[in-house]
C-alpha cells in the first residue's frame, strides 16, 4: 500500500469549521466596501509574466524569487498571480474603464501564490482581500482607502492593531533620495549584511527592512526620504493626515516604512497586529500613480491596499459559528418511503426552507438523534400510518398530510 498523498507544504485546506468564519468575514467586508461605492472584480489566476516584471518591478523579491512561472510550447510565459494590483490595473486598461466616472472603485477577494518559506500566517497559496481606486490623485482617496481597511479589520475584531503611515514621494523625489541613500550605504558597507550589500544598487530602500543587527544600527542614522519630500508631496501627505485626524483614526508616522513592491508613490501605510508576533503585518498598501503607465497605459493615478485573509483570521477574536438553520429533517421508518422522503425535502428547499433528508442508512431512532444533533426545528417521519410531524423544541408530535408539512412549518 502506498503512502498517503498530502497537500504540498505552504498550502492548506479550508475545512467546514473554518469556512463559516471565512464566509462571515467576506460578507462583512463586502458590505463595508460596497456601501463605499466599490464593486467586485475578479482577474485570472495567471497572467502574462511581463505584467509583474514591468509593473511590480524587476528588483523586488516577488519578481526575483517568489513567482511561480511557466512557459507554453510557443514560448509565451505565464505567472500565477503573486499580487492583485497589477492585474486589476491591466483589466482597467483592457476594458476601457477610463471612460467611466473616475475614480473607478474596485474590490477583490482572490487566491494568490508566492514561492516563499511557509510559516504561520504565510503560505505559498493564500487569500487576499483588496481594493483599488483608479483615476484620481486626490489625497481624500488615500484617506478613504485607509479608513476602509481599518473598518474591515475592526469589523473582524482584529486584535492589537496599529497603523503606520509614511510617504515615498514621487519617483523623481525617490530617485534623488535613492542616490543619497546609496552613497550612505556604501560609506558603511562593511557593517551591512551580505544581502543588503548585494542590493545597494538594485533596491537600497529594502535596507530599512533588514533584521541583521549591524544593518539595523547603520539604518538608525540613515537619511530619511520623508525629510526629502518636495513641497507638493509634503502637502499631499499633510492632507492625508488631516483627513485621518478628522475621521478619528489613530496612526503613527514611520519614516522607515517601505513596501516590497516598486510601484508605490506618495502615501504608503501598513496595519500590524501585535497578536501575530514577529510576522505582524495584516494589511497595507499605498498610492501607485505610475503603475498603469509602466504597463503600457496613459499616466493614471491609483491607490489601493491588500490584506491577507488568513492573517486577519489568525489575529482576530474567534466569532461563534452560526450554522444555517435546519427547519425540517425528513426521516422515514422503512426504505420504501425513501423516495417520498427525498421528494419532501427537495420541495421544502425549493420553498426556501433549510431541509435535510436521511442519507446515512440509520434506523429511525438513529435518524431522530441525527435530527437533534443538526438542530432541526421539525422532523417529518414517513411511515405506514402516514406522516407524523414532530416539534423538536416542545416534543409535540401529530399526524399531518404529507402535502401540508410546509404549511405547518411556516405557521
Amino acid at each position: 500500500m502506498s503512502d498517503r498523498i498530502q497537500a504540498p507544504r505552504g498550502t492548506f485546506d479550508v475545512l467546514p469549521e473554518d469556512a463559516q468564519a471565512r464566509a462571515a468575514f467576506e460578507a462583512s467586508a463586502k458590505t463595508i466596501l460596497e456601501r463605499a461605492g466599490y464593486e467586485r472584480i475578479e482577474t485570472p489566476t495567471f497572467e502574462a509574466t511581463q505584467l509583474f516584471a514591468r509593473g511590480v518591478g524587476e528588483s523586488t523579491d516577488v519578481v526575483q524569487k517568489e513567482m511561480y512561472t511557466f512557459s507554453e510550447a510557443d514560448g509565451e510565459s505565464f505567472t500565477l498571480r503573486p499580487e492583485g494590483t497589477a492585474p486589476v490595473c491591466r483589466a482597467y486598461l483592457e476594458h476601457g474603464m477610463h471612460k467611466l466616472p473616475q475614480p473607478v472603485r474596485l474590490w477583490y477577494l482572490s487566491s494568490f501564490f508566492r514561492r516563499e518559506r511557509p510559516q504561520k500566517g504565510r503560505y505559498r497559496q493564500f487569500w487576499q482581500i483588496g481594493i483599488e481606486a483608479i483615476g484620481s490623485d486626490d489625497p481624500a482617496v488615500d484617506a478613504e482607502s485607509i479608513l476602509l481597511l481599518a473598518e474591515v479589520l475592526e469589523a473582524a475584531k482584529t486584535r492589537e492593531l496599529r497603523l503606520r503611515l509614511s510617504s515615498l514621494g514621487t519617483p523623481e523625489t525617490r530617485a534623488e533620495y535613492r542616490d543619497e541613500l546609496q552613497r550612505y550605504l556604501r560609506d558603511n558597507e562593511d557593517r551591512l549584511s551580505p544581502e543588503v550589500r548585494d542590493r545597494i544598487d538594485l533596491n537600497p530602500l529594502r535596507a530599512f527592512d533588514a533584521d541583521h543587527p549591524g544593518t539595523q544600527e547603520v539604518m538608525r542614522a540613515a537619511p530619511l526620504l520623508l525629510d526629502r519630500l518636495h513641497d507638493d508631496d509634503r502637502e499631499h501627505f499633510e492632507t492625508v493626515k488631516q483627513l485621518l485626524d478628522a475621521a478619528g483614526l489613530a496612526y503613527e508616522v514611520d519614516p522607515t516604512l517601505v513596501r516590497g513592491l516598486d510601484y508605490y508613490t506618495r502615501t504608503v501605510f501598513e496595519f500590524t497586529s501585535d497578536a501575530l508576533g514577529a510576522q505582524s503585518g495584516v494589511g497595507g498598501g499605498g498610492r501607485y500613480d505610475g503603475l498603469i503607465e509602466q504597463i503600457g497605459g496613459p499616466a493614471t493615478p491609483g491607490m489601493g491596499w491588500a490584506s491577507g485573509v488568513e492573517r486577519i483570521l489568525l489575529a482576530s477574536t474567534p466569532q461563534p459559528a452560526v450554522a444555517p438553520p435546519v427547519d425540517l429533517y425528513v426521516a422515514y421508518a422503512k426504505p420504501e418511503y425513501k423516495t417520498e422522503a427525498f421528494r419532501l425535502a427537495a420541495d421544502a428547499r425549493r420553498a426556501g426552507h433549510g431541509a435535510r433528508v436521511e442519507l446515512g442508512g440509520r434506523s429511525l431512532k438513529g435518524q431522530l438523534k441525527q435530527a437533534d444533533r443538526a438542530g432541526a426545528r421539525y422532523v417529518a417521519i414517513l411511515g405506514d400510518e402516514g406522516t407524523a410531524l414532530k416539534d423538536m423544541e416542545t416534543g409535540e408530535q401529530r399526524d399531518v398530510e404529507t402535502g401540508t408539512v410546509m404549511h405547518h412549518i411556516r405557521r
